[in-house]
C-alpha cells in the first residue's frame, strides 16, 4: 500500500512538473519582442512587415504554436500588436499571461490579447465583393438568456438580398466581431442567424454593444 501511494505521489508531481510555466513563456517572447523591435520598426516603416513575419512567427509559435497574431492599426498608438488565442479557452492561461508580461503602451505600440472592439462600428464600411456596405444600416435582434449568460441574435442589413451566400455569412459576423470584439463575441454570443427581413424589435449596433457588455458584468465577465 506504501508503495502504491508513493508511486501515486511520484507521478502527480512528475504532472505537475510538466505543466507549461506562462509566466516563463511570456517573459521569453517580451525578451524577444525587444530584440526584435529595431528591425521591425524598419519594415513597417518601409511598409514591408513581410520582412519580419518569419522572426514574429517563430516568436509567438514558441508562446504557443495555435496562437494568432496580427498587427492592426492602433486605438491609441501607431500600431497594435494582437496575439489572439481566437475564443479557445485551453489558450486563454498563455494570453493572459503574455498580456499580464506586457510593456506599457507607446505612442508606437499597444498591445491586446483578442481583436479589439471598433470605438465606433456604425462609422465603419466594408467591401464585400463589388458590395460597399455601412454597418451603421445594421441591426440586430438580441434575445438575452440570462442563466446561459448568452445573446441569442438576428442580423438584418437592408442589401443582404444583393450578397451571395458566403457574403451573407460574412456580413452576419462581421459587425458583431466589429461591435462587440472578439473575447466579448466569444463569451457572450449564443445562436447567430441572418435575417432576411428587418426583425420589429431590431436595435443599433452601439445599443447591442451596450446590451451585451451589461450582460457581462451581470455574469461576472
Amino acid at each position: 500500500m506504501i508503495g502504491d501511494k508513493n508511486g501515486v505521489h511520484v507521478k502527480f508531481l512528475r504532472r505537475r512538473a510538466e505543466e507549461p510555466d506562462h509566466a516563463a513563456r511570456a517573459a521569453a517572447f517580451w525578451q524577444r519582442w525587444e530584440e526584435l523591435l529595431p528591425v521591425l520598426s524598419s519594415a513597417l516603416g518601409e511598409r514591408e512587415p513581410r520582412k519580419v513575419e518569419p522572426l514574429l512567427c517563430d516568436t509567438v509559435a514558441a508562446l504557443h504554436p495555435d496562437l494568432h497574431f496580427t498587427i492592426e492599426r492602433g486605438h491609441e498608438s501607431v500600431y497594435a500588436l494582437v496575439v489572439s488565442a481566437q475564443g479557445d479557452p485551453a489558450l486563454r492561461p498563455y494570453t493572459d499571461a503574455w498580456l499580464a508580461a506586457a510593456p506599457e503602451p507607446s505612442t508606437l505600440w499597444e498591445y491586446h490579447d483578442a481583436v479589439p472592439a471598433v470605438p465606433d462600428p456604425t462609422q465603419v464600411t466594408v467591401n464585400l465583393g463589388a458590395h460597399r456596405l455601412a454597418l451603421g444600416q445594421v441591426r440586430v435582434s438580441a434575445r438575452v438568456d440570462e442563466a446561459a449568460g448568452v445573446v441569442d441574435v438576428e442580423v438584418y442589413h437592408p442589401r443582404l438580398a444583393e450578397l451571395d451566400d458566403a457574403a451573407k455569412a460574412a456580413m452576419t459576423f462581421l459587425p458583431l466581431d466589429a461591435t462587440l470584439g472578439e473575447r466579448l463575441a466569444a463569451d457572450r454570443l449564443g445562436r447567430v442567424e441572418t435575417a432576411e427581413t428587418e426583425p420589429d424589435d431590431s436595435i443599433g449596433l452601439l445599443e447591442f454593444r451596450a446590451l451585451v457588455r451589461d450582460l457581462d458584468r451581470l455574469a461576472g465577465g
